[in-house]
């Protein structure tokens, strides 16, 4: 299977900030790859650079073969990107926005008002079709703006926290949506602080900071190389956490970690199910109440609270994250289509 982006020793540099420190990266044709990492590790950078937005310092990209320097303009017709912010004309219509849209394509008349209306359509817009986007909600308008994003069925996509300010239904919506596009052959590179997105999403994942990947592989083999299962235990009040903690130990494959406070013990075992049956026993024996126990897998919050210090941050001001919807809608569609 051909990769449909490679990245090679990327380096991107604002002023003394460097961005891209040598990012490397290949996504296969037809698959999902979910960039994660904290705000200020490089994914939007590598994002506006797959995308003809930026152009590297140094380093080396291709998406859908073509070079993101040199064939840029060939290759804005290829892509679909949405960025962290809805960038669309508030004051056209939803249908108008789309529709417009096809026509930067060069997608013809037709072609761009069946398009609009089967795009509304499948994000629930139709009821708002005909109003102007200054009275869409703000999930609204990004839906509205990951439908553009799609109007030329582009072979590769790229969305940048696409379901930032969707609600629940709306991001399960958009989640259907990039299954039936994988499906049909299209490619995406995501990037999302969302960790269940990830894991529901991604063929593979890349764990970025300080502008390279440090991590990378499938949801699995991530949270294997975090550990293996942890016994989750809540106790009674009256319980004694020292008791529990020393009742515990011989069964812990790793540290045991105690919050005083919330009064909960997690102890990571190597034989989940017979571990769990041997702390249940050996707690009862110290009488010792538990009100409440779990037995899980390591999160995609694990591997990455593992890998970068602390935990996924919600969009905000990182060196890499400048607003991409800050450009206008027209000059960011003319990008898309010239």
């Amino acid at each position: 299977m051909a990769d449909a982006i490679v990245a090679e020793g990327l380096v991107k540099r604002y002023g003394k900030v460097v961005a891209l420190d040598g990012l490397d990266l290949a996504v296969p044709e037809a698959t999902v790859l979910a960039l994660l990492g904290p705000n200020g590790a490089g994914k939007t950078t590598a994002v506006r650079v797959f995308t003809t937005l930026l152009e590297p310092d140094e380093g080396h990209a291709t998406v859908d073969g073509l070079d993101v320097v040199a064939d840029a303009k060939d290759l804005r017709s290829r892509i679909g990107a949405s960025g962290q912010y809805a960038a669309v004309d508030e004051y056209l219509t939803g249908f108008e926005n789309l529709e417009m849209v096809g026509r930067l394509y060069h997608l013809g008349t037709k072609f761009s008002r069946d398009r609009a209306r089967e795009l509304l359509e499948q994000f629930d817009l139709v009821d708002a079709a005909d109003r102007p986007v200054k009275g869409y909600s703000g999930g609204m308008r990004r839906r509205l703006d990951l439908a553009g994003a799609l109007v030329a069925n582009p072979p590769v996509l790229f969305l940048d926290e696409p379901t930032t300010g969707l609600d629940p239904r709306a991001r399960l919506g958009l989640w259907d949506v990039i299954d039936e596009l994988v499906s049909g052959g299209t490619t995406l590179l995501l990037t999302s602080q969302y960790m269940d997105e990830a894991d529901r999403l991604a063929d593979s994942i890349a764990v970025v900071d300080h502008g390279k990947v440090i991590a990378r592989g499938t949801s699995d083999e991530l949270k294997d190389q975090v550990g293996g299962e942890r016994i989750e235990l809540a106790l009674d009040p009256g319980a004694s956490l020292d008791d529990a903690r020393a009742a515990l130990i011989p069964l812990a494959d790793g540290e045991i970690q105690v919050d005083q406070h919330a009064r909960r013990i997690t102890v990571p075992v190597a034989d989940g199910s017979s571990a769990l049956v041997a702390a249940l026993g050996s707690l009862a024996g110290r009488n010792v109440t538990v009100t409440d126990v779990a037995l899980r897998r390591p999160t995609l919050d694990d591997v990455f609270l593992a890998l970068t210090g602390h935990q996924a941050e919600s969009a905000g001001n990182g060196a890499d994250e400048a607003d991409v919807g800050n450009q206008s809608s027209e000059g960011r569609h003319r990008e898309r289509a010239s």
